[in-house]
């Protein structure tokens, strides 16, 4: 973790684990299980799938481990911790998402789900395209991306220090233009504080 940024990020996860887990509780919204089904639907079982930015072991990490060959990656200790007890099928790696790499051609698809919002978005393009090296031929990448344009913002949220970035939907496109874009979608979801949009994408290589 040599980004300041990213060290910031791994503290607060680090340090507000139980809060993340009754503030999350409180969104009953989301649409990443109906863009989950989606994904699922195009891959074969046992397939290579890696998670980026896994968390504590959520249902779509369970769900994804129950049917594919899973890894997931995350910077935070605490929530790898947790993610091992509550999905012991998987393996977890502990690293941060815009440094690992994976061999090439090796993955039948990459999942990160309101993570890629707290990379630094000058580190998106490499990101992603790395990312287009692992899939194999076909490969699916399933995304969540802000959707508004951040340049980087740092400060107090759910009581730690936390750092948010993102790109309005125009600039996300370009930057997978490398991909085709299956399905692409700007969601509203209500979270305790109030309306926040995503930008959802599943794009294959």
């Amino acid at each position: 973790m040599t980004d300041p940024r990213t060290a910031l990020v791994a503290a607060g996860y680090d340090a507000m684990a139980d809060t993340w887990e009754r503030w999350s509780a409180q969104i009953t919204d989301d649409p990443r299980f109906e863009w989950l089904e989606r994904l699922d639907s195009l891959l074969r079982d046992g397939a290579q799938v890696v998670e980026l930015g896994c968390g504590n072991g959520t249902r779509e990490t369970r769900a994804l481990a129950a049917r594919f060959e899973l890894t997931g990656v995350d910077l935070s200790a605490e929530q790898l911790r947790r993610a091992r007890e509550r999905v012991p099928a998987a393996t977890f790696v502990h690293a941060d998402l815009t440094e690992i790499e994976f061999d090439e051609g090796s993955l039948d698809a990459v999942c990160a789900f309101y993570v890629l919002n707290h990379v630094p978005r000058e580190l998106l393009p490499g990101l992603f395209a790395r990312i287009h090296r692992w899939l194999r031929p076909g490969g699916l990448l399933l995304t969540t991306l802000g959707a508004g344009d951040l340049d980087g913002w740092e400060g107090e949220w759910l009581g730690v220090r936390m750092y948010f970035s993102g790109h309005d939907p125009a600039r996300n496109r370009e930057l997978l233009a490398a991909f085709e874009l299956v399905d692409d979608e700007v969601v509203t979801i209500h979270e305790p504080e109030g309306d926040v949009a995503f930008h959802w994408i599943l794009a294959r290589r």
